[in-house]
Order: C-alpha cells, then sequence, then structure tokens
C-alpha cells in the first residue's frame, strides 16, 4: 500500500507543506524526513488503530472514521493501485472484525460497511483528480523551464578566458521565469553582459525581458561602446511601450546594469541605469562595491528627462570575480526585517569557482529568509583569468 504517488514521485512533497529550504541543517533535514515518513506510513496505522478499537470497544462504539480516513489521506499520497489497496484494506478489516464479533448482519454494521465502501471508490476518484492535477502541472512546469532557457539560457562556463556562471532563482517554488534578467555576450568590443529586473511581475514582465534581452545581444554587436548600447535597450523599451494600451500592458521600466570587460586590458566598464551597484571580490576576500560617480533613470524612463549615459571605468585584477546581481538578494530579509547585505557577508572569503560562489550566495539567502524570498534573484558571477 505503500507504493508512491504523484506527489511521492515528485520529492515527497505534499500539497500544503512548506517549500524546503536548500540551507537547512541536518537536523531539520531529520525532522522533515520523520514528518514524511509518517505520513506515508499513516493509513496503515489508521487501519491498525481502528482494528483494535472496534474489536476491543463495546459494540456501540464504531471505528468508522479510522477506517473511512485511511483511504481518504492514501488518495493524495499513493498511486491509484495504493488507493485501492488500501480501500480494500479497509473493507477487509472491517468485515473480518464484525464477523469475528458476529454482528455481520446488525444495522449499525452494515451502515459501518456500507460507509467505508463509499469513502473507499470515493478515495479512487480523489486520487484520479490529484493524478491528473499533478500531470497538468507537471506540464506546465516542463513548458515554463523551457521557456525560460529559451529566454535565459546558460552562458559558456568559459568565454574569451573568462570564468563566468550565471543563476536565476525564483521567490516561488516552481516558478521558473519572471521579471529579473541577464545575458552574456562575447563582442569585438569584449565580453559584454546585462543583468536587469523588469517592473512587475506575469506575463508583462516576461515580454519586457525578451525585448530588452534581444536588444542587448543585437547592440552589443554592433555598437562601439556601452553608452550606446544602452540607448538602444532605451529606444526598444519605448517603440515596444507604444505599441501596447493600457497602464500595465507593457512594464514601465527596467533597472539594469551593463557592463564591458574588454579582451586583455583588466578592467571593467559600468553603466548604472537605477540598479544594484556590482561588488568586485579580491583574491585576498576584499569586497569592493563598484558604485558609479553618475547613475542615470532605469531604462524605459526617458520620457522623464535626458541624463546621458556615463561608461565609468574601475580596475579588474587577475584572479577578482566581479558580481552583479538583482535586488531579490540585496533586498532578502530576515525574520527581524533586516535587509541581506551581500558586500559585508562576502568579505574575507574566497570561493574555488563563480558557480561555487552562486550556489552558496543562493543556499545562504534563502536560509537568511527563512526560505520565504520576496522576490525572484537573478546573479552573474565573472572571474578574471
Amino acid at each position: 500500500m505503500e507504493e508512491e504517488g504523484p506527489y511521492a514521485r515528485a520529492g515527497g512533497r505534499l500539497p500544503g507543506d512548506p517549500v524546503p529550504d536548500p540551507g537547512l541543517g541536518p537536523v531539520e533535514r531529520r525532522r522533515i524526513s520523520y514528518a514524511r515518513t509518517f505520513v506515508h506510513r499513516l493509513p496503515a496505522l489508521l487501519l491498525i488503530v481502528g482494528a483494535f478499537y472496534d474489536y476491543f470497544t463495546p459494540q456501540d462504539f464504531t471505528a468508522a472514521p479510522f477506517f473511512t480516513a485511511a483511504p481518504l489521506v492514501a488518495a493524495p499520497l499513493y498511486s491509484r493501485r495504493g488507493t485501492v489497496l488500501t480501500g480494500l484494506a479497509a473493507v477487509v478489516v472491517v468485515l473480518a472484525i464484525h464477523i469475528r464479533l458476529g454482528i455481520v448482519l446488525h444495522t449499525d454494521a452494515i451502515t459501518e460497511a456500507a460507509t467505508v465502501v463509499t469513502v473507499a471508490v470515493l478515495a479512487v476518484l480523489i486520487n484520479a483528480l490529484v493524478r491528473r492535477s499533478s500531470e497538468q502541472l507537471a506540464s506546465a512546469r516542463e513548458i515554463a523551464e523551457a521557456a525560460q532557457r529559451a529566454v535565459l539560457p546558460e552562458p559558456a562556463e568559459r568565454i574569451a578566458g573568462f570564468e563566468i556562471a550565471a543563476r536565476y532563482e525564483a521567490a516561488q517554488e516552481g516558478a521558473f521565469i519572471g521579471g529579473d534578467l541577464y545575458a552574456v555576450q562575447d563582442t569585438p568590443h569584449g565580453v559584454r553582459l546585462l543583468v536587469g529586473d523588469v517592473r512587475g511581475k506575469g506575463m508583462g514582465a516576461v515580454a519586457a525581458v525578451a525585448v530588452v534581452i534581444g536588444a542587448f545581444r543585437e547592440a552589443a554587436e554592433q555598437e562601439a561602446t556601452l553608452e550606446a548600447v544602452a540607448q538602444r535597450l532605451e529606444r526598444a523599451l519605448a517603440r515596444e511601450g507604444t505599441r501596447r494600451d493600457g497602464l500595465d500592458a507593457f512594464e514601465g521600466f527596467t533597472t539594469a546594469v551593463l557592463a564591458e570587460l574588454p579582451h586583455g586590458d583588466g578592467v571593467v566598464r559600468i553603466v548604472d541605469r537605477g540598479h544594484p551597484p556590482p561588488l568586485l571580490l579580491q583574491v585576498d576576500g576584499t569586497v569592493s562595491t563598484l558604485q558609479v560617480q553618475e547613475p542615470a533613470l532605469p531604462l524605459g524612463m526617458g520620457e522623464l528627462g535626458v541624463w546621458p549615459d556615463r561608461a565609468e571605468e574601475f580596475a579588474f585584477p587577475g584572479g577578482a570575480t566581479l558580481l552583479v546581481y538583482t535586488d531579490g538578494l540585496s533586498e532578502a530579509r530576515d525574520s527581524h526585517g533586516v535587509f541581506y547585505d551581500p558586500a559585508a557577508r562576502l568579505a574575507g572569503r574566497t570561493f574555488r569557482t563563480p558557480g561555487a560562489l552562486l550556489g552558496i550566495l543562493a543556499k545562504e539567502v534563502r536560509r537568511y529568509s527563512g526560505g520565504w524570498m520576496t522576490d525572484d534573484m537573478a546573479m552573474i558571477a565573472v572571474r578574471h583569468p
């Protein structure tokens, strides 16, 4: 009866369970494991308790709640076969006890057996609905994951000698795409990258992400300066906005950082459009914030005024790592409402690879926020060779 059902195959998590925190310690993980084991064995325990209760109590007492609860609990947990077997087991136990007590033809016994049979049939129907919903959810997740890979493809681990890693962390478990974005491209002018955060959520944000990334890939190849790339993105958002009617038909602005890593120069040029500043992690554990002197308005807000983009240049020595991220990282809060400070948290630490850095950051920020992130998070880490 303990054959795994659709939710068990999906990692053992049941509807309504909290999302597991990747940063949980061994004690918490053991507790979760024990709870899952108990829940999966609960139908059998209910049948055993019900059998003892019915057998050793007077005839006026009934264990029908135990026998009806067993198949209902099994319905979302087990496969169809497991649910059917649980229902049959409940009916067989009830009949066996009634036969043993010689009350099989009593009115109360017939009513109890009929109730258990009815609930067992309903449990099988519930199991079929749960399985169908689970299959639809799995299909939707596969489609969302494919869309994310198409819009936000993973960059190569090494581009023009730079070690590169990118990571997207959705605030909600199972939500693969949203308003955060990243892109990396090798161009004749150096390796250019973009990290941004579109205002809002939903399909409007996803549409804005597609527009920004498409414009960036084209402009990164064609434009000689990073400032010109930013202006191309501005115009692309303005064009798209004029095609759509309504205040929320198209997301209004996008905060972004554009960076350029010239081949072999040991510098990084940055244009900041209202975005959290990047961090530079030195080989000795020193962390510095690459705060530009003249930040501009976010992309898509050009109608509010003209602030010319100016790329500012910073040293990018060998062995250092550039970290660009969205505010899902820096605005994660703990139980006291204190923001996560990546610069302070990373100070004095070194990481083997950019991928290791992003993996540890993702775990730490989820642990820091108690597993309840309020915003998606996109990150890119680039290590100078």
